[in-house]
């Protein structure tokens, strides 16, 4: 059962989010307090000791500090910053936070150019009233990077130390 809620809540909040993003501009609050609510509960259950709990609430303060500062000059939506702090919980201080950091920085900074060639081109004017490419087409609007933090939180989640002690439980 515990397996379960690691396998679904994560991946689900980060497709959430991602699709959010993308038709609406915004990454609901609800997201991001799931995340942090559902760590804090089955952690725990796990086994995990009460340090290492400790820092992945550390690491998750940090990235929230971080983002907090990128939201207030600008650089960075609410919402995002508030999902990049809530997976930064999950993924905790090390290797996983880098990993995820950098994988969604590289799939943000491919989305960003892959949005600027977009609308620079004759597509953007016979596709942008889909409702799926209308942010993405719009340029009074910035790039929804929800998508970028979804997928980038997607590929790292499989190391993530939930996950290793998720697919050891169900190995043994």
């Amino acid at each position: 059962m515990l397996e379960a809620v690691i396998f679904v809540v994560f991946p689900f909040c980060m497709l959430f989010a991602a699709i959010s993003d993308t038709l609406s501009m915004t990454i609901a609050n609800r997201v991001p307090v799931l995340l942090v609510a559902t760590f804090a509960i089955v952690a725990p259950l796990t086994g995990m000791d009460w340090a290492t709990f400790g820092w992945h609430f550390a690491a998750g303060a940090l990235v929230l500090a971080v983002t907090f500062g990128l939201f207030a000059l600008g650089g960075m939506g609410g919402g995002d910053a508030k999902l990049l702090a809530a997976t930064a919980v999950w993924m905790g201080f090390g290797i996983n936070l880098v990993g995820y950091l950098v994988t969604s920085t590289l799939i943000g900074g491919l989305l960003t150019l892959a949005i600027l060639l977009y609308r620079k081109s004759a597509l953007a004017a016979y596709t942008g009233h889909n409702r799926f490419l209308r942010h993405f087409a719009d340029e009074s609007v910035g790039v929804p990077y929800g998508v970028a933090l979804g997928l980038g939180g997607l590929i790292t989640f499989p190391d993530s130390p939930l996950v290793v002690w998720a697919l050891e439980r169900l190995a043994a």
